[in-house]
């Protein structure tokens, strides 16, 4: 329980798959970690290795190493407090007629 108090940030390295696509149906990263790591807000996830690049009308699926960086209680708690604040500037409400007569 004490540990949730620490400064200091846990580093843990461990394998991961990329799967890259970019065809005419979808332009995506993603990245697949073990079972057992189970992120958090305010974590961090760096991956190693040369750049990948794919010509479009391809994919590749790759097997590189992935540094996940864990959040301190007190990141978790700033990246909730500011995750808030930010959803509304996602929102863009207006009632009133934007048309010109």
């Amino acid at each position: 329980m004490m540990g949730l108090f620490t400064s200091s940030r846990q580093v843990i390295e461990v394998p991961c798959t990329v799967d890259v696509e970019h065809t005419i149906d979808s332009l995506h990263a993603h990245v697949d970690l073990p079972d057992h790591i189970i992120l958090g807000p305010g974590d961090e996830v760096i991956v190693h290795g040369p750049p990948i690049h794919v010509a479009f009308g391809e994919s590749a699926v790759l097997e590189r190493t992935a540094t996940v960086i864990r959040a301190t209680m007190w990141d978790r708690i700033w990246t909730k407090i500011i995750s808030w604040s930010e959803i509304f500037e996602l929102y863009d409400l207006s009632f009133t007629s934007r048309r010109k007569p």
